[in-house]
């Protein structure tokens, strides 16, 4: 382990990051009643991060803008309230998880949706289960611990089974009051950001709807209704 701290580099990480958690409202588009084009979704989902307001400048946020602090719930705090073990958190801290690109947070929900949540209740088989989830941009803006370039290395960053070896990299980050790292995904080739503390993540913004579906051949993802974004098995 202190090899592998000896190795580390530091990102000065400044941009936004899509963080997918579980939604209650339909699978749609945020803009798919203006146009039935994705196209124009995405021209108008760019005019919009283009001309609105910020919401989240302030290091107060929620007691400057109470009126956006559900959103900022969601999409930042819950985790840091509400502890689970994960992949850098054994369970008595909280760690906020976003990644580079959609597909990323698409490839590791839909992972901890089967192997999880549906395998937990014995419904890991169960066909036709579904799963709506909403997606958020979310700026991180921190100096982070970057392991990237230590996965070949050292595999246990990238284990897809045990979160033993990775734990022990959390518990290290926690103690000591990193804020954060990056490193690659263990179910796709994107990357994923661990970030330990809510101050370095600012400006939520709602990006899309998606619903998961689970089939024969694999998680069926929709992002407007009836048209499949992507189908992959999530067994790995």
């Amino acid at each position: 382990m202190t090899e592998l701290f000896d190795d580390v580099k530091n990102y000065n990480c400044d941009r936004d990051l899509f963080r997918n958690i579980v939604s209650l409202r339909d699978s749609q588009d945020l803009f798919d009643d203006l146009s039935d084009a994705p196209q124009a979704w995405e021209a108008a989902q760019a005019l919009e991060m283009a001309s609105k307001p910020y919401p989240y400048v302030s290091p107060q946020a929620v007691i400057d803008r109470p009126f956006e602090e559900s959103a900022y719930y969601q999409a930042i705090q819950y985790p840091f309230n509400n502890w689970a073990q994960s992949r850098y958190s054994d369970g008595t801290y909280g760690v906020w998880y976003g990644a580079d690109a959609l597909t990323t947070t698409i490839h590791e929900t839909a992972y901890h949706w089967v192997n999880g949540l549906l395998a937990d209740v014995g419904w890991q088989n169960l066909l036709g289960v579904r799963i709506e989830r909403k997606v958020y941009k979310v700026h991180c803006q921190s100096l982070l611990l970057d392991f990237r370039h230590l996965v070949g290395e050292y595999p246990g960053l990238i284990d897809p089974n045990s979160y033993q070896y990775t734990q022990h990299i959390g518990n290290r980050i926690h103690r000591e009051g990193h804020p954060g790292l990056v490193s690659h995904s263990a179910r796709c080739t994107g990357e994923v950001y661990g970030v330990f503390s809510a101050q370095a993540l600012s400006t939520p913004r709602a990006y899309c709807y998606l619903s998961y579906r689970l089939e024969e051949s694999g998680v069926r993802v929709e992002r407007a209704p009836g048209e499949t974004l992507l189908m992959f098995s999530a067994t790995q």
